[in-house]
């Protein structure tokens, strides 16, 4: 499958906007071509001229988008972190928080909250981990090793969807004080281990 920076056009963002608001209404199994077209006003020749595969390429291509953009906004708040704890506190602090207000995913939630669960857990998690590794491993390899950094960003983004899923009782990681602790308890960041 093609990766999202093959659809960064004007006239691919448009129709993933278009599918966007489509999949926010009715969830990702039932949104059709059709409904894409007639949002975004094209016609299927020029959706599946952009999105050759159809549907499916067209909706991974959404899903990809919408890590990249999580993630971009994510790096943003830690790119300046002076620390390997700094950086794993912000990292979790700020997903927590954007997962909890990301306006998309709770809509998803929604209408169609199987679908959603599916992309945070079982069919989702290889991706988001790749997107993750991507975006949050070249930041961590300041303090670690490369192979290091990937473990951490895996372990991180599990935990983190783990969180939202079920929110601990003991452990607040949407509080920097409280994931904090918890970074210091079971991260060791000064041998760059988790314990």
């Amino acid at each position: 499958m093609a990766e999202f920076s093959e659809y960064r056009s004007p006239a691919h963002l448009s129709v993933l906007d278009a599918a966007r608001s489509c999949v926010d209404s009715s969830g990702f199994a039932n949104v059709t071509m059709d409904d894409i077209c007639e949002a975004a006003t094209a016609s299927r020749a020029t959706v599946y001229r952009l999105f050759p595969g159809g549907r499916d390429v067209l909706l991974e291509a959404l899903r990809e988008r919408s890590l990249e953009e999580f993630f971009t906004l994510l790096r943003a708040h830690i790119e300046d972190a002076d620390s390997l704890e700094d950086l794993l506190v912000r990292s979790i602090v700020v997903a927590t928080s954007e997962l909890q207000h990301d306006e998309h995913l709770a809509a998803l939630m929604a209408t169609a909250p199987g679908e959603a669960l599916g992309d945070l857990t079982v069919s989702g998690v290889p991706r988001i981990i790749r997107i993750a590794t991507a975006f949050i491993t070249p930041l961590a390899q300041r303090f670690v090793t490369a192979q290091e950094a990937a473990e951490m960003v895996e372990i991180m983004s599990r935990l983190v969807i783990s969180y939202f899923l079920a929110p601990s009782q003991t452990v607040d990681f949407s509080d920097e004080d409280s994931t904090r602790r918890f970074v210091q308890a079971y991260f060791n960041t000064s041998t760059h281990s988790i314990l």
